[in-house]
């Protein structure tokens, strides 16, 4: 039975450790964020073990100061929620365990989260906060990050507290942040390649190189045969809006090599390296047009396949409105871009803030909320779930 409210809510799946407490679902009074960015720059992407190592020296300090930010005791909580998966194996066990000392130490619930879920409230919970009407329901959630891209079909029954998710897409391959910040180290820039793209995109022709997204299909031929695409999602009842980013990724290699353009990008990076805290507006400097053209035509065409899948599912499902989240929902082309088409459609279409766009646990304490009203509460053989699905 919640008396306060307050529920503290851990976050640890990835190379963020964070720590926050939110009233009521969408109330944060504290969102505290080590993130750990600078670290695997040096490596050009996320080190699991690094991140694991790293999340053990922040998660106390971490929730320690989300607890003070916040002014409140753990006898003053009703709850403690925790990202349950998807992420990396190492990076959930450190905040799970965590998690469940503290809930065995306090006698308070613990209540499992699946971090796409977080995404999705992360919106919803900005979104009363500012005293909003509610995105109308069904709603379609495009989950867009470094590590995912999925579409989620969402609506709840009479009760806030009964949720339900059905996937109706999904990347067969690479992530779209993925994407980014691949394209991002070809160029020779830096990471997370989502930030520099989207800032330098502007500088280029976006439709200098034409970019292609062919056919997804769920089979492929092996010696005049059909034989089964590991990447292509289960069969499900219903319409799919999947997404493919490996070809373009492809593509755009291809250029880089035809064009002559690694040597530049080379010594681009070097550039850039030695510089003490790089930027994108350092980059610049270093861009010629034909790269520049190249980024600007990527992201264009990035942006478009994101925008055209989303709608498509929208009015072939009867989505009443749109929710973008997770990290990718940052990039200032989506955003207006995905806003003016909406608003075209007559769809209502609800971003994040940027705070709010990259892994938080303020989103993860907001998702914890109906499931606390509901009382579903985890077991105390809680583990971490890496490949864990939402819907």
């Amino acid at each position: 039975m919640q008396k306060t409210g307050l529920i503290l809510g851990i976050e640890s799946s990835c190379d963020e450790t964070a720590a926050s407490v939110v009233r009521a679902g969408h109330e944060p009074l504290s969102n505290i964020v080590a993130s750990q960015i600078a670290l695997h720059a040096n490596y050009g992407g996320v080190v699991p073990e690094l991140a694991s190592r790293e999340h053990l020296r922040n998660i106390v300090p971490v929730v320690r100061a989300a607890m003070a930010q916040a002014n409140v005791t753990f006898a003053d909580l009703d709850a403690i929620a925790v990202t349950q998966g998807p992420g990396l194996a190492g990076a959930l066990l450190v905040g799970i365990l965590y998690a469940k000392a503290l809930a065995f130490g306090s006698g308070k619930p613990l209540i499992a989260i699946n971090h796409l879920e977080g995404h999705i409230h992360a919106v919803l919970m900005e979104s009363q906060l500012r005293g909003e009407a509610p995105i109308p329901l069904p709603l379609l959630a495009l989950v867009v990050s470094g590590g995912h891209t999925h579409l989620y079909l969402a609506r709840h029954g009479t009760a806030e507290a009964a949720w339900h998710y059905r996937n109706v897409g999904r990347t067969v391959d690479d992530a779209a942040g993925e994407a980014y910040d691949k394209v991002a180290k070809l160029l020779g820039l830096g990471y997370p390649g989502g930030p520099w793209i989207d800032a330098l995109a502007p500088h280029g022709n976006p439709r200098a190189v034409p970019f292609q997204f062919n056919a997804i299909k769920g089979t492929r031929y092996r010696d005049g045969k059909p034989a089964p695409n590991k990447k292509a999602p289960p069969p499900q009842p219903g319409p799919r809006f999947d997404f493919s980013f490996s070809g373009i990724k492809s593509a755009v290699l291809r250029y880089v090599q035809t064009k002559n353009m690694r040597e530049a990008a080379d010594l681009r990076q070097q550039a850039l390296a030695a510089l003490p805290n790089p930027r994108p507006e350092d980059a610049l400097a270093l861009m010629d047009t034909q790269t520049l053209d190249l980024i600007a035509s990527f992201q264009h065409a990035v942006v478009g396949i994101l925008i055209r899948q989303t709608l498509s599912a929208a009015e072939c499902l009867g989505a009443q409105g749109i929710v973008v989240s997770g990290g990718v929902a940052a990039n200032r082309e989506l955003r207006a871009r995905f806003q003016k088409e909406a608003a075209a459609k007559g769809l209502p279409i609800a971003f994040p803030s940027m705070a709010m766009s990259t892994d938080n646990a303020a989103m993860i304490a907001a998702a914890a909320w109906p499931k606390l009203l509901a009382e579903d509460f985890a077991s105390d053989d809680l583990g971490a779930t890496p490949q864990l699905k939402l819907g």
